[in-house]
C-alpha cells in the first residue's frame, strides 16, 4: 500500500524546505499554521524573482516556524524574525513570476538588508499579497485554473520515494555518489510506488484529499546543487537525460509532476497516511 513518506513546504521560493509531520492541503498547495508554500519569494529591484538557478546560496536561507513570526538563519549571520502579521497592511508592489505579474507586500528594509547579506547580492523579500490572484495556465490541467502563489507554475509537486531510488542506481553505474530527496524540492513523496509510477497516476487519494497530476516537471540545473551547502556539484541532468526525456515537452528531463488540488481542500495530511493513486495510460 503506498503511503505518504514526506510533506515539505517551501516558505521562500528557492530557500531551504521545512519538513513536517501534517500539513493542509489548500487549492494553492500545502499550508500549515499561518505559512502557505512559496507565501514569500526574493526579487531584485524589478521586482525580478531570483532563484538558485543564478544564486545557489538560497539554499542556505532556512526558514523555521515560531508561534508569531517566521525565524529566518543563515551561516555567519545573525537569525531575523519575520512577523506573520507585520507586512499585512504594507502597500502593494508589481512583481514578477516567469511570465506571470502579481501583487505582493514589501517586508521592508530591515528585511531587505538581511537577505541581501544572506544571498550576496542587493534584493528584497515580497509576500504574497492577500488578495492576489495567480493561476496556472489551462493547457495541461483541462481547463481548470487551479490557483498558485509564487512557485513556479502549479501548486504541488508530487514524487514517488522509488523514483529516487531509480536516479540513485544509474548515478551509481555512472560512478556518481547518491542524492538525497531535496535535491528535486517534492512537496509530497509517496512511499511504495514502483520507480516513476507517479508519471502514470491519474490522481492520487489521501483521505478525502484528491491530488490530480498535470504535467511532468521538467528539470532545471537546481537539482546539482546541494541543499546543505549551496555549492554547485556534477549535474545528475546529463546521466538523467539519457532515459528520463520526456518527446512531448520538447525533450525535457523530467523528473516528478506537477499537480493541482480538485478535492479535499481543507484536509490535513499527515505523514504516513495510506495514499491510493488511481493508474491512467494515455
Amino acid at each position: 500500500m503506498a503511503s505518504v513518506s514526506s510533506l515539505t513546504i517551501y516558505p521562500i521560493k528557492s530557500c531551504a524546505g521545512i519538513e513536517l509531520q501534517e500539513a493542509t492541503l489548500t487549492p494553492s498547495g500545502l499550508s500549515t499554521g499561518q505559512v502557505a508554500d512559496r507565501e514569500w519569494m526574493v526579487v531584485d529591484g524589478q521586482g525580478q524573482f531570483l532563484s538558485q538557478r543564478e544564486y545557489p546560496r538560497m539554499a542556505l536561507v532556512q526558514p523555521a516556524l515560531m508561534e508569531q513570526a517566521l525565524m529566518l538563519s543563515m551561516p555567519g549571520q545573525l537569525p531575523f524574525s519575520l512577523p506573520y502579521e507585520e507586512d499585512r497592511g504594507a502597500p502593494t508592489v508589481r512583481v514578477t513570476v516567469w511570465d506571470d505579474s502579481v501583487d505582493a507586500c514589501d517586508c521592508g528594509e530591515p528585511a531587505a538588508r538581511w537577505i541581501s547579506q544572506a544571498i550576496g547580492v542587493p534584493c528584497r523579500l515580497v509576500r504574497f499579497a492577500p488578495g492576489a490572484e495567480r493561476y496556472t495556465g489551462h493547457r495541461y490541467t483541462g481547463g481548470a485554473g487551479a490557483p498558485s502563489r509564487f512557485a513556479d507554475g502549479y501548486p504541488l509537486l508530487v514524487i514517488g520515494a522509488a523514483s529516487l531510488d531509480d536516479i540513485n542506481a544509474h548515478l551509481h553505474k555512472a560512478g556518481r555518489s547518491p542524492l538525497p530527496m531535496n535535491r528535486f524540492r517534492p512537496n509530497l513523496v509517496v512511499a511504495g510506488l514502483e520507480g516513476f509510477e507517479e508519471d502514470y497516476v491519474a490522481q492520487f487519494e489521501i483521505g478525502a484529499a484528491v491530488i490530480k497530476p498535470v504535467k511532468p516537471c521538467p528539470r532545471c540545473p537546481i537539482p546539482s546543487i546541494d541543499q546543505a551547502t549551496g555549492v554547485r556539484g556534477p549535474d545528475p541532468l546529463d546521466v538523467l537525460q539519457a532515459y528520463r526525456r520526456k518527446p512531448r515537452f520538447d525533450d525535457a528531463v523530467c523528473v516528478g509532476m506537477n499537480c493541482i488540488v480538485s478535492g479535499g481542500a481543507g484536509t490535513k495530511i499527515s505523514v504516513g497516511q495510506a495514499v491510493d493513486g488511481h493508474l491512467a495510460f494515455d
